[in-house]
């Protein structure tokens, strides 16, 4: 399997993960000690604080879908671009492009840097 193949099998793995709350999936994606990084708060994240953070959102209705999937990849890591759909507290669907740059090591994401672009969302 060349680099280029397994990172984008990664990004997939990662991100469907998401999508379906599988806490187990999005966690194995992760070097133990990762960190995500948001543009909306811009603190890094623990694993834990990520998953937890994931998976509840889920578990109050808050389903999400990462639509317009574009991954490129290069040396050590992958960006993910995508237009996520979701649906937010209000119960509203709402649409918003995003974007992910996650450096990998030995497999797993190790860095994890979200852009969301909530000036572009469309509810």
């Amino acid at each position: 399997m060349t680099d280029e193949t397994a990172m984008r099998a990664l990004a997939k793995r990662f991100f469907d993960a998401i999508e379906e709350g599988d806490a187990e999936g999005i966690r194995a994606a992760y070097a133990v000690d990762a960190a995500i990084w948001y543009n909306t708060d811009r603190r890094d994240k623990t694993v834990d604080e990520n998953v937890e953070r994931l998976v509840r959102a889920l578990a109050t209705g808050q389903k999400r879908q990462y639509k317009d999937r574009r991954v490129v990849v290069f040396p050590g890591g992958f960006v993910h671009q995508h237009v996520l759909h979701g649906i937010n507290p209000a119960g509203e669907l709402c649409t918003m492009p995003a974007c992910c740059v996650c450096f990998v090591e030995d497999g797993r994401i190790k860095r994890l840097e979200e852009y969301l672009d909530s000036a572009d969302q469309k509810s």
